[in-house]
């Protein structure tokens, strides 16, 4: 699995989100490997798109296509600032539900001092993290250089998830937590998506 996360500030969300129909309709069929993009902006004007494919081979592929030149040449212009791409060959995805269904999505970025320890932690207890989390559709992590992660976790809707929130966890699943936060380097950053752009080849 290979995700690529770009991220940057906009002033015309709409005008970005009528880009990425534009792909999704006229290059998302020949992009071949393509596997889906959940992308939004956030009430602050930040626009974050991350995409999934199969290989980090079919990515560049992608990339590659003449069309695509094209479309990121007039789709760069819509953002008003730096954008930035991370990439990452080292993702995992947990899907317990459809997440094209999710009407509220949150990116995590943030950074980790031991990204193994971290990826053998989100593999365990999925089952119990479901049956106590039902708002959670899945998650999508991303490791990246110098110990860097990106995490996008679909909700059913932002009411769900702030409500659930409020639960007080399981024991098992709260010292999995706490030790998640304690290889976390500083305080994770949290971008809000409360109108996410949802695309798969389906």
């Amino acid at each position: 699995m290979f995700v690529q996360v770009i991220q940057g500030p906009v002033s015309d969300p709409e005008g970005m989100r009528a880009a990425l129909d534009r792909w999704a309709a006229d290059l998302a069929p020949g992009a071949q490997g393509w596997l889906g993009t959940a992308a939004g902006v956030t009430d602050d004007g930040v626009a974050i798109a991350v995409t999934q494919f199969e290989s980090e081979e079919a990515a560049r592929r992608n990339n590659d296509r003449p069309e695509q030149d094209r479309w990121w040449a007039e789709t760069a212009r819509l953002f008003s600032g730096e954008v930035t791409f991370r990439d990452s060959a080292s993702a995992v995805v947990d899907m317990v539900g459809d997440a094209d269904e999710a009407g509220f999505v949150q990116v995590i970025e943030g950074q980790g001092t031991d990204p193994d320890r971290s990826r053998q932690l989100m593999a365990q207890e999925t089952g119990e993290w479901a049956e106590y989390r039902p708002d959670i559709l899945g998650t999508v992590g991303a490791q990246h250089d110098d110990g860097a992660f990106t995490m996008a976790v679909f909700f059913t809707s932002e009411e769900d998830a702030r409500e659930a929130e409020r639960q007080e966890l399981p024991p098992r699943l709260k010292a999995q937590m706490d030790e998640m936060n304690a290889l976390s380097v500083g305080a994770p950053q949290y971008f809000d998506l409360r109108q996410p752009w949802l695309y798969s080849p389906r």
